[in-house]
């Protein structure tokens, strides 16, 4: 069974920065003039501790009531929420929802305004996607979706071995998983083209986290889960992966190392 899944409370610390600062603020500007008069119910998938809602809530109209969708309800515990608020200051409504995206019904959405995602669709697969698409066209909610992973990695310095780790790691983000076939970097492609099917318009816009040495330790932990996901698909990479993590965490500790990580942000609603 899929659960609607996001990563450690840690982890959504370490990069909430980066992600705040690379969403695509023309999206969300978007989203925000397909809201109708408040007040407004919004969902949220694979919510986490409530970043999107944190970031996104200010930038619409209320009053806003939010649901708050995630597989795993122990990180819904650690929801932080307090100071979020709409654009006229006023605090939100929030209920959270265990949910699990195989099993998620066409009248999910039923009632709402938006639907919105962040880091999500890369790990999701093509019926999960379908799924996702099928209830925000029964609810006729436009829906923004954030930090998508392309692919896309650009290291500074360049090594001779970033080729290969890249490759490694987007084939281990569209491997088989328990039975699972996750989207990866193709995941905006398909969301995209399974609303363009349905008859909506879509729009897609670049949201690259861009890390330097102010972003050491979100570098480290992301440089290691990196490398780590190659060596996991392809173990042959063992020796190589070592020198360069070696050569990286070097370039790290002196400075030097500037990385930018391609995300996508996509936005899609009805005719």
């Amino acid at each position: 069974m899929s659960v609607i899944s996001t990563a450690t409370p840690t982890w959504l610390a370490l990069r909430a920065g980066a992600d705040d600062a690379a969403r695509s603020v023309e999206l969300a500007a978007a989203f925000a003039a397909l809201m109708p008069p408040g007040p407004v119910e919004l969902h949220d998938l694979g919510a986490g501790t409530g970043g999107m809602t944190r970031w996104l809530a200010p930038r619409l109209g209320g009053p806003q009531s939010w649901v708050l969708h995630d597989g795993d309800a122990i990180i819904l515990d650690q929801l932080e929420l307090r100071s979020a608020v709409d654009d006229a200051g006023r605090p939100l409504a929030v209920r959270t929802v265990v949910g699990h995206l195989d099993a998620l019904p066409p009248e999910a959405f039923r009632g709402a305004a938006g639907v919105t995602a962040s880091a999500l669709l890369d790990v999701v697969t093509r019926d999960e996607a379908a799924r996702i698409v099928a209830a925000c066209v029964h609810a006729g909610a436009p829906a923004l979706f954030a930090l998508s992973v392309t692919g896309e990695v650009a290291l500074d310095p360049p090594d001779a071995a970033d080729g290969v780790i890249a490759r490694a790691f987007n084939e281990h983000q569209r491997r088989d998983a328990d039975g699972r076939r996750m989207l990866g970097p193709d995941a905006v492609a398909v969301l995209t083209g399974l609303f363009a099917e349905a008859g909506w318009h879509v729009r897609r816009e670049a949201s690259a986290w861009q890390l330097a040495a102010a972003d050491a330790e979100l570098i480290e932990e992301w440089l290691d889960g990196w490398v780590g996901a190659a060596v996991a698909q392809q173990p042959e990479l063992g020796v190589e992966a070592s020198g360069y993590l070696d050569r990286r965490r070097a370039q790290l500790a002196d400075g030097t190392l500037r990385v930018v990580v391609h995300h996508e942000d996509a936005l899609a609603w009805p005719r």
